[in-house]
């Protein structure tokens, strides 16, 4: 097993480097480099800093060996367990019996499923984990009792819906181990029944997981068999199935970016641009699509590209331009939540970088107010905080003390 330490130096040597030259490069301090290749522990986007120096992807980079130990939240386990039983019942040598008194009908469950997405989608996360274990204890009761044909595969495809519900909640809240189970059981469900648009779906939550755990190689491979498997034919290409075709391509292209594969991240940007040029606004299903796409979105995360290489001046000088523009918005549409909340995170993270820390602290702010569960979920949410506390030379504000208690940030 190999350590990033190692792989860092192997790959500078290799370079031809010294390290005062690397961190020239990658635009780190040369102290970072030393600790890079001493064992220390450092931030993605530092990795992504050397790996584009070293001109290779950051998966070369990653280490391999046996991380440290996870300390777990105190009373984190009870608040999930009632989803943890219905998401993961115990398996015995029979299987498992589902006590449903009376079944629930399929259309009910579907409006319980469309109600949390409308839910999640609003911030309302308390919501959302109150009612899915209902929801999946229901979708399986729908299963149990289904007659054989038509029936059945209808109950095993809303099921599927249901768990991939589960895979996007427990994704945000950054329940990786769960959130997979979820996804992987929901693809597998719409397979069965021959639903390509439910699995695909699947795929592209399952490529969001991916890319969370900073598996970008298996998250870009994934979602561009996909998306080659699906892609429609323009001309004759409903609004959803040109919707799920760009959500795989976004995944292709974040996953490159972050792999510095730019010539990659590139190539799949511009077929999202196709995709979300053929949309004349945003287009949200959820019975069709993972989220919400459209020109905006494509935008949104294209900035969010020049965040990443950590082109800043970039990121601001198109954060309010374009698609993304007040009068644009009006146009063509909100993106979804999740997708807007995240641009706006990056566009303070550049003005943190680049010094304007009050408009940095008027962001968080305004996401604060906005979405406020959502930003406690942020660990970006965090670093800028903690950047910003580190650069404060007077006394801390009233509202960045309210600002760190509220991302958990002490000391």
């Amino acid at each position: 097993m190999s350590s990033l330490s190692e792989n860092v130096r192997k790959h500078r040597r290799r370079a031809g480097m010294s390290q005062e030259q690397l961190a020239e490069a990658a635009r780190l301090s040369l102290g970072l480099v030393r600790k890079a290749e001493q064992g220390g522990n450092l931030s993605v986007e530092s990795i992504h800093a050397l790996a584009r120096a070293l001109g290779t992807t950051t998966s070369e980079l990653f280490a391999t060996e046996a991380p440290a130990p996870v300390r777990v939240n105190e009373g984190d386990g009870p608040k999930l367990s009632e989803l943890r039983r219905a998401l993961m019942p115990p398996i015995g040598l029979r299987d498992v019996l589902v006590q449903a008194n009376k079944a629930p009908s399929l259309e009910s469950v579907r409006r319980e499923i469309d109600d949390s997405h409308a839910l999640y989608h609003a911030d309302h996360y308390d919501s959302v984990a109150k009612k899915l274990p209902g929801i999946l204890r229901d979708a399986e009761a729908a299963v149990t009792v289904a007659e054989e044909g038509e029936a059945r595969n209808e109950a095993i495809a809303i099921r599927g819906s249901a768990l991939l519900l589960a895979g996007k909640y427990l994704t945000q809240i950054r329940r990786d181990d769960m959130a997979y189970h979820a996804i992987s059981l929901g693809i597998r469900d719409a397979r069965e029944v021959g639903n390509r648009s439910i699995a695909a779906t699947g795929v592209v939550g399952m490529a969001w997981l991916l890319l969370r755990q900073d598996r970008f190689d298996e998250a870009e491979h994934l979602a561009a068999v996909t998306a080659d498997e699906i892609e429609p034919r323009m001309s004759t290409a409903t609004p959803g199935e040109l919707a799920l075709w760009g959500e795989l391509l976004l995944r292709v292209a974040a996953a490159a970016i972050r792999n510095n594969r730019p010539d990659t991240a590139k190539q799949a940007r511009k077929m999202t641009a196709t995709a979300a040029s053929a949309l004349s606004r945003e287009h949200v299903d959820f019975r069709q699509h993972w989220t919400t796409f459209g020109p905006v979105t494509a935008e949104a995360k294209a900035i969010e590209d020049l965040s990443l290489i950590g082109d800043f001046r970039g990121v601001l000088d198109r954060a309010d331009a374009g698609p993304v523009s007040a009068k644009a918005l009006r146009k063509l549409g909100q993106p979804s939540t999740n997708s807007w909340d995240r641009h706006r995170l990056d566009v303070a993270r550049a003005h943190t970088k680049l010094g304007s820390h009050q408009d940095a602290m008027d962001e968080l702010g305004a996401l604060k107010e906005s979405s406020p569960e959502w930003l406690k979920h942020q660990p970006m949410a965090r670093y800028i905080m903690e950047d910003l506390l580190k650069s404060r030379k007077r006394t801390l504000t009233e509202e960045m003390r309210g600002m760190a208690l509220h991302l958990g940030i002490t000391g």
